[in-house]
């Protein structure tokens, strides 16, 4: 991943070019909470928006790419399929609902939220329907662990061009990491910065000091430069322009491995393997 600025991005397997900073949604709540931060964003340079149909928030995030301004084909944005929705009709009624909310004409990632035992084959039929129809620029998972993906790839036509996971410094999963660029699956971490709870760890603070940054920046930074997609989730605009500020300086090498030593496997969200969907 060549790392630039905000509007930078890394070229997907099937070519799309994806920006690898953004703005995730998750907890923000619609109407103007959602429609200010993601004007704000925009508004800061982020040109990718993170949804999904769980977070109830898909209206404001497209009455928000409306009132912004900002040419359409110029943002990116991804929503996802959640669970009960899926299967193969299912989940084609869904993502026409999700783009009825957004307002959109097309998608620029759709990902399967949860991979939901005995239906995320079916759900991915349902993808590669949606992708070859033209409906939606590039296909992925999330959440999904090593054996589900080895599961899928066995019967799909098309490799998932993204894996959005839990990443953070507590929790890295390297082998899955190493495993999703082996096949050419961008990675992708959702709580990046694990709703704050790592940003007082001792190590990411000395780092901060030392950069001249904040915790929050050091981990964003950590994030592109271990080739993984961030989305950090923020309403305060101070904190959207503040966690853009990560391309005026690189992390050494020394430093990353320094950081890739928190992990703890620690998760804020449930586990993949072990989830009651």
């Amino acid at each position: 991943m060549k790392i630039t600025d905000i509007k930078g991005t890394v070229e997907l397997s099937n070519g799309v070019e994806m920006p690898y900073f953004g703005l995730g949604v998750y907890l923000i709540n619609e109407g103007k909470e959602v429609v200010s931060a993601v004007k704000d964003a925009l508004d800061a340079g982020y040109i990718h928006i993170d949804t999904a149909s769980l977070y109830g928030n898909e209206k404001g995030v497209g009455e928000a790419i409306k009132q912004s301004g900002v040419d359409r084909k110029n943002i990116f944005v991804t929503t996802k399929v959640w669970n009960s929705d899926q299967g193969y009709e299912s989940t084609l009624r869904a993502f026409d609902k999700s783009m009825a909310k957004l307002g959109l004409d097309y998608l620029d990632l759709y990902l399967v939220h949860w991979p939901v035992k005995g239906k995320y084959k079916d759900t991915w039929r349902a993808f590669e329907k949606l992708y070859n129809d033209g409906r939606v620029r590039a296909i992925g998972v999330s959440n999904f662990l090593k054996n589900h993906l080895e599961d899928l790839l066995g019967s799909a036509e098309i490799i998932p061009m993204v894996n959005q996971m839990e990443f953070h410094p507590y929790l890295v999963q390297q082998e899955l990491i190493d495993y999703c660029h082996a096949n050419k699956i961008q990675y992708e971490a959702w709580s990046p910065l694990m709703q704050g709870k790592n940003l007082d760890d001792a190590t990411l603070k000395s780092l901060a000091k030392k950069y001249g940054k904040d915790a929050a920046q050091i981990i964003l930074r950590w994030n592109l430069q271990k080739d993984v997609v961030t989305i950090p989730k923020s309403i305060r605009k101070e904190r959207i322009i503040s966690n853009s500020k990560i391309f005026d300086f690189e992390l050494s090498q020394e430093d990353i491995e320094a950081i890739n030593k928190l992990d703890r496997a620690e998760r804020l969200g449930p586990d993949p393997g072990n989830f009651n969907f």
